[in-house]
């Protein structure tokens, strides 16, 4: 048999397939949640994942306000940024960050567990995150999903 019988199929950006889907953080806990969300951007869930290609879903988070975080988190996590300068170095807990935005405890875990990459400052751009049940997507029409079926 001088020829193969299969062919390994790699995605590129003309034969990906990207959908809207909408994400209700209601009650999860937040790293649950930021890792099936990574997971859905990156494209893990589909049969023609590929490594290097946004081959992902766009993905619509609503209610981050309802996010849950489990033990003493609230209190004991800290989120560290520096200004630049010498002594610069600031600090939040996920309180204080929770009551200034809500969206952004979701988009920070959900972007620390992106690739540290160009293409995952691409997968990020996929990502929307809103306080309400609101959500400017409409248009696109997002298909809900419920992350408990998925593994």
């Amino acid at each position: 048999m001088s020829k193969l019988s299969y062919k390994t199929v790699s995605a590129n950006k003309n034969t990906v397939t990207k959908e809207w889907v909408l994400v209700d953080a209601d009650g999860q806990t937040l790293g649950r949640l930021a890792s099936k969300v990574a997971m859905l951007i990156r494209g893990k869930y589909k049969p023609n994942y590929t490594p290097h290609v946004d081959c992902g879903d766009n993905v619509v988070v609503i209610n981050a306000e309802k996010i849950n975080l489990t033990g003493k988190k609230w209190s004991d996590k800290s989120y560290m940024r520096h200004t630049g300068y010498p002594g610069g170095q600031r600090s939040l807990t996920a309180t204080e960050m929770f009551e200034k935005d809500p969206t952004r405890l979701i988009e920070k875990a959900v972007k620390g567990m992106l690739p540290k990459n160009i293409l995952g400052s691409a997968l990020f751009r996929n990502l929307y995150v809103y306080e309400g049940a609101e959500h400017n997507q409409t248009a696109q029409a997002p298909k809900a999903i419920n992350l408990n079926d998925l593994k």
